[in-house]
């Protein structure tokens, strides 16, 4: 697509212009109208006095272009070409509305128009734009995807962290910053100790320029050759609009942080009473032909109100639909080869890896360290020799940026591999995963998904302290949006991976920092598992021992004990700690009578209790014993060899535990 560097002012453009301004800045009122008559609820924040941002940037994108947008983005869908009345719609809540009324103000989605939501998340949607952009550039199509966001974005990790990996890869990304001058209720000088925010985009050598936000002709002329640079260069550009919202934060603001006087002061510069006045003074348009645009508005307004009080409420049934996209079955066995090889648990992983980048050139893996270093724990050495740097991605120390970079790049069809070296570093991207990975599905209607896999190591047993130590794959197991795998067996190392990048949601993926160096005979033949189901690893009658990674093999040495004992206990390797395959769970249980929960993480709160929840609810009367649990310690992993051993399970202490249970 050519894009010159100036606008053509003639009649039609800048009648275009003007009514794209007014329309917006009536849907506006219409809202505030409709929030007074508790027709839309929640948080809206309304666009006006920032209209000729939308208006100057958007229409200079072609189609194949991607729009990233905040949390005050119903301008930026109208002019994106997203249907008003669908746009009201989603307002209201209702089933007809663009994102079929699951996300409201805040989140605007249209697959149609490539718009891809608004953001809640101050900031959130900076990574998102990024990773949409690095697939346009692994894939050498040359779109080019606009962010826009607010100046209070600046202060989070998240902007920075997008910055310089847009700069850092060459990401073909317009940043749009809509400096409006108060981060909700706090003045830029207030939160910034460097105010001039293109600055701050110049000093990761991102071309940066200012432009008067409230004048829409500056606002195009800027874009256009921000655009235009973009697609020969193919490195991102960043555009600083300064502009002034004329109305409070959201509609529950009583603006108590700015005086009547400011507000009227920028409203005798705005962007239509400046734009339309100029025109009018140049006899560019005409008093009549304002009167035209201004009610084609109001009639426009008017069907999109109708349209949305007419729509149909979802019914509650649907409540679980979009949670999760259409489930892939699962692979069949393959078929035993009757030779085996030696193998470790890094490597059975490491030929996941390589298979997956073999059978799919949409695969590729990015995380701090995995390509020069070859991986913290030594998983992907080897695979940057082989698949380049393109595909075996080094990041910058930034999980936020990365991880959502992941993030987008999966939702605009790539099948990344992020690997977040410690559990304790995925903290750091909890944001991008719960609050974007694990909602966009369903916020969105069901239009986008993220088939992301982000693997990470997990466990105590190195002496590394509490700070490396944590066993926190139970708290996302409490996500809806996510499915959490732990392979504990040489054959789900291999296996597990494949299946989960078939999968249309995002898979979290936890090894066991302990099962690295273990090692085994392995079917030459071995390939996918399936990644929906536990596995009876051991049969027995008396006791069920559940478990998961780390601790399978540890409940595998204990039935071996407890058989000494006369005792024979059955082990449930659950594999899957979201969804929990909660008939295996229970069968096992009405067989054995009696459960023993082995989990690494902390008793509180931990992914055991709910496992005892669910057999209580499920298999109460099939109980001889309450049922049992060996967990970690409730204290922060300690450094010292015999001090972390008596914090976390082992065998003597599931042992002691069965019998306990047994009555031994």
């Amino acid at each position: 697509m050519n894009v010159s560097d100036k606008p053509r002012l003639d009649r039609a453009h800048v009648l275009g212009l003007l009514r794209q301004m007014i329309r917006i800045r009536a849907f506006e009122e219409a809202c505030a109208e409709a929030y007074t008559q508790e027709k839309i609820r929640g948080f809206l924040h309304l666009y006006d006095g920032e209209e000729a941002i939308a208006a100057g940037v958007i229409p200079v994108l072609g189609a194949d272009d991607r729009v990233v947008a905040t949390y005050r983005e119903h301008g930026h869908a109208l002019v994106r070409g997203v249907p008003m009345t669908s746009v009201m719609a989603e307002m209201f809540g209702k089933a007809e509305g663009c994102s079929g009324g699951r996300g409201g103000s805040m989140h605007l989605f249209d697959a149609a128009t490539n718009f891809y939501g608004g953001n809640a998340i101050v900031g959130g949607g900076l990574p998102l734009a990024g990773g949409l952009a690095l697939a346009d550039r692994m894939a050498g199509k040359p779109h080019v995807t606009a962010c826009f966001f607010g100046e209070g974005a600046v202060a989070e990790g998240e902007f920075h962290e997008t910055l310089n990996l847009a700069a850092l890869w060459g990401l073909p990304v317009l940043f749009v910053c809509e400096n409006n001058g108060y981060a909700m209720g706090s003045a830029l000088a207030r939160t910034e100790a460097v105010t001039d925010i293109h600055a701050k985009a110049a000093a990761y050598g991102i071309e940066a320029s200012v432009v008067d936000g409230m004048n829409v002709v500056d606002v195009e002329v800027a874009a256009r050759q921000a655009i235009k640079r973009i697609r020969e260069t193919g490195k991102p550009e960043f555009l600083e609009c300064r502009t002034y919202r004329f109305r409070a934060h959201s509609m529950f603001d009583a603006q108590l942080y700015r005086d009547k006087a400011e507000v009227a002061q920028w409203r005798e510069k705005g962007p239509i009473v400046r734009f339309q006045g100029w025109l009018l003074e140049n006899g560019l348009v005409h008093d009549d032909e304002v009167a035209a645009i201004e009610a084609e508005a109001a009639a426009e307004i008017a069907e999109a109100v109708a349209f949305a009080e007419a729509g149909s409420w979802e019914p509650v049934a649907d409540l679980a639909k979009h949670v999760l996209g259409p489930q892939p079955e699962d692979p069949p066995a393959p078929t035993p080869s009757g030779s085996t090889v030696k193998t470790t648990y890094r490597e059975a992983i490491r030929q996941g890896l390589r298979d997956a980048m073999l059978r799919d050139d949409r695969v590729f893996l990015m995380g701090e360290d995995v390509g020069a270093y070859g991986g913290c724990y030594a998983v992907s050495m080897g695979l940057m020799e082989e698949f380049g740097e393109a595909r075996i991605r080094d990041t910058p120390l930034s999980e936020s940026g990365f991880t959502g970079a992941g993030i987008g790049a999966a939702a605009a069809g790539m099948r990344p591999i992020v690997e977040v070296m410690t559990v304790n570093f995925s903290l750091l991207a909890l944001d991008q995963i719960m609050n974007t990975a694990a909602t966009i599905r369903h916020m969105s209607g069901g239009q986008f998904g993220v088939p992301l896999v982000i693997r990470m190591a997990t466990g105590a047993g190195k002496q590394l302290a509490a700070q490396h130590s944590h066993s926190l794959e139970g708290w996302y197991a409490h996500i809806p949006g996510l499915k959490v795998l732990t392979p504990a067996t040489l054959e789900d190392a291999r296996g597990m991976l494949w299946s989960a990048l078939q999968d249309p949601d995002p898979v979290l993926i936890f090894e066991n920092v302990m099962l690295y160096n273990r090692a085994g005979e392995i079917d030459e033949a071995a390939g996918p598992v399936d990644i929906s189901k536990a596995a009876v690893r051991r049969e027995g009658l008396n006791l069920s021992l559940i478990t998961y990674g780390g601790s399978l093999h540890k409940c595998m040495e204990a039935a071996d004990i407890l058989c000494g004992d006369g005792i024979k206990a059955e082990v449930v390797d659950l594999r899957v700690l979201r969804p929990l395959d909660e008939a295996t769970i229970l069968a096992s249980v009405e067989k054995t009578r009696r459960a023993l929960i082995v989990d690494e993480g902390w008793r509180t709160g931990s992914i055991s209790a709910e496992i005892s929840a669910r057999i209580m609810e499920g298999a109460l009367w099939s109980l001889d014993a309450p049922v049992g649990r060996v967990c970690s310690a409730e204290v922060p992993i300690p450094y010292p060899k015999h001090l972390e051993a008596a914090a976390i399970p082992q065998v003597d202490s599931i042992v002691a535990a069965a019998r306990a249970l047994m009555g031994a």
